[in-house]
């Protein structure tokens, strides 16, 4: 809707408002969360709410019965750390990731490993501080500086809220030509404190329509100069395990955002012009009923994995060590020989027919073709967990 009043235009939605600056941009102004008027739960809505419910509760439950399940949730948080990077435009896979943390040779890391590893090292620093602080603005605060330390952003007042206006658009794109500007700092200000009311307020709204509020409400009010929309996808996951609707943090929508990355920023827009809040709940909600179902898979065939690889080695060899280095694989994907005798207590020679025995099983492959500072990656494992963690190539010029 739009209104005229006095020399102004403001375009009005149910989310909130454009409004025209003194320097002559129009910045959107946000309405506080719950929308007004509510929200309509049409049949449709009821049905994906439910759909994503019961996957959500099918991967809680699912992660119990995994032998060890917090080396598989280690693991797929660096592959949301990698997918939700890749969103912003690093480059690096997954194999980079595990290739540099695997092997000790190397001095520093790539700009884009850097980012990746900040982002895993965030998300574990935001889960450990959940059990002494409440999901907060000081958090958020808190993980964002670890996310954007010592890379792209470093000079972007890593954990602080922005003191200046920002904007969204394209590469090189100016203030005037975005596609979207956020609420100046006053405003901005005001939005995030609301933000936080609601995450806390006991209203009877549904956790996953609560996180699908919030998530969108965060993009909107954009309050860094940079990380948004990594920290705004945490959010997601920190909302349902301070909530303890998760007893690990396994949900992670970036894969889904990703696939649908037009759409994605398609419908945060049409909330903010058209407020469209149910359009955005009906995207977000197929994305969580999907990426549950997904990350369930994922784990039932660990588990299946895990049996068939013990019986092959247990059919192989009489000794206990190649089954300690494969129960070592799920943690570490991609390992040295130096590194295997270090964590099994083994001596060299001993750790390199031990890492041949997996490679005469095709369960371990060498990767580096070097003849120093070899690793082997667990391929099968491997495999099943980079399934859309390549990054995509570089469009044509």
């Amino acid at each position: 809707m739009i209104e005229a009043k006095g020399p102004e235009t403001v375009a009005r939605s149910r989310a909130g408002a454009y409004v025209r600056q003194p320097a002559g941009f129009r910045a959107f102004l946000p309405k506080p969360l719950p929308p007004d008027p509510p929200l309509r739960m049409d049949g449709e809505m009821l049905e994906l709410l439910s759909s994503a419910d019961r996957h959500l509760g099918r991967l809680d439950g699912i992660a119990a019965i995994l032998p060890n399940p917090d080396l598989f949730v280690t693991m797929y948080v660096r592959k949301e750390a990698v997918l939700s990077s890749q969103i912003e435009g690093t480059l690096a896979s997954l194999v980079d990731v595990l290739e540099f943390e695997a092997d000790a040779s190397r001095r520093g890391l790539p700009q884009d490993v850097a980012e990746v590893s900040n982002y895993v090292a965030a998300i574990n620093y935001g889960l450990a501080r959940l059990q002494e602080l409440p999901l907060s603005l000081r958090l958020l605060c808190e993980i964002h500086a670890r996310l954007l330390h010592e890379t792209r952003g470093g000079d972007k007042s890593p954990g602080e809220f922005r003191r200046s206006q920002n904007w969204v658009g394209p590469p090189g794109s100016l203030l005037a030509d975005a596609t979207f500007v956020p609420p100046p700092v006053y405003e901005m200000n005001q939005a995030l404190g609301k933000l936080e009311d609601f995450i806390h307020s006991e209203m009877h709204l549904p956790i996953l329509i609560k996180c699908g509020l919030v998530h969108c409400q965060f993009e909107t009010i954009h309050p860094f100069l940079d990380g948004n929309g990594r920290i705004g996808r945490l959010l997601i996951t920190f909302l349902l395990c301070h909530a303890d609707v998760l007893a690990r943090p396994l949900l992670y929508l970036s894969y889904y955002f990703k696939r649908h990355r037009a759409e994605y920023y398609q419908w945060l827009q049409l909330v903010r012009e058209q407020g469209d809040w149910e359009g955005w709940l009906r995207f977000f909600l197929r994305g969580v009923g999907e990426v549950s179902a997904q990350a369930t898979d994922t784990a039932k065939r660990i588990v299946v994995m895990q049996s068939e690889h013990r019986a092959m080695i247990q059919g192989r060899s009489r000794t206990p060590t190649p089954l300690r280095l494969l129960d070592l694989l799920y943690e570490t994907p991609m390992i040295s020989i130096p590194e295997a005798a270090r964590r099994l207590q083994l001596t060299f020679e001993g750790a390199r027919y031990t890492v041949a025995t997996l490679g005469s099983l095709g369960l371990l492959r060498e990767v580096t073709g070097q003849r120093k500072h070899r690793l082997f990656a667990y391929a099968p494992y491997l495999d099943l967990l980079r399934e859309g963690t390549d990054p995509e190539p570089p469009a044509a010029a």
